[in-house]
């Protein structure tokens, strides 16, 4: 039995915790099951197939002939002919030439996509939820003190529609390091600064609820925070970077819905 948050930070009733949150953890398999997820946000990219080789450069191949290119002491591959003399007899199309086409380009049609078997997908969501409730893997991810897990908040929770107010009851549950914690951005190393991702932020609390009233447009202003559909939970929520053991909060009948989904 877990004892039941008010909005004022007391304890109001206690609930029983499903069969998942018993669940063994299983890094690899939660691994595993954020890639896949991954994988298909991945946009294909590849080289225009006939770059490189829109050129009218040509080998001459036949021996003893006016225009042979052979026994002429030059490698033999394709060359620009009835040009200037500047560029007569210059190679192209060869990956090794100027403007010449590249070895082994990057192809469109490279399929990233990564499959998952279904059941190995639910034993990784359900290894997540249940990391939510190890002390040591939540401090390690969050800067938070010692309090007891998992966190559950009366069904008014999702009945806030002010950011203000959202701070205030995150801060009276325990939270309010990591929101700051949270709020702190970084540059991104690397050439993700010129392509439209320039700032890392860090993930903070994740709101678990069964019913939207205004919650999601509430946290929707606070860096850091998520708010959930307990019937769309996934393994990337729960465990940003591969790693589990975020800090979830959950509402009191998300946590009776997740015993019926679940077990």
């Amino acid at each position: 039995m877990v004892k039941v948050i008010g909005l004022d930070g007391k304890g109001t009733s206690e609930v029983s915790l499903p069969k998942v949150f018993s669940t063994p953890f299983r890094p690899d398999v939660i691994q595993r099951a954020v890639l896949a997820i991954q994988s298909h946000k991945r946009q294909p990219y590849g080289v225009d197939p006939r770059a490189g080789l829109r050129s009218a450069a040509h080998f001459h191949g036949v021996k003893d002939t006016r225009y042979s290119m052979k026994n002429k002491e030059i490698a033999r591959m394709p060359r620009s002919h009835n040009t200037s003399p500047a560029q007569q007899l210059r190679a192209r199309i060869v990956p090794q030439a100027v403007s010449g086409r590249k070895a082994h380009p990057p192809k469109a049609y490279k399929v990233w996509a990564q499959k998952m078997n279904k059941k190995e997908n639910v034993l990784a969501i359900k290894s997540a939820i249940a990391a939510t409730t190890m002390f040591e893997l939540v401090s390690a991810r969050h800067t938070v003190k010692e309090i007891e897990l998992p966190i559950i908040i009366t069904d008014k929770l999702q009945e806030i529609q002010k950011t203000s107010n959202l701070r205030k009851i995150l801060g009276t549950v325990g939270c309010q390091e990591d929101l700051e914690r949270a709020i702190l951005k970084k540059v991104r190393p690397g050439k993700g600064t010129m392509r439209g991702r320039r700032y890392k932020r860090k993930t903070s609390v994740l709101i678990v609820v069964s019913d939207d009233k205004g919650l999601v447009k509430a946290a929707s202003n606070i860096p850091g925070v998520d708010v959930c559909h307990v019937k769309n939970l996934n393994v990337e929520l729960l465990a940003p970077g591969t790693q589990a053991g975020r800090l979830t909060i959950w509402s009191e009948s998300s946590i009776k819905q997740l015993g019926e989904i679940y077990g």
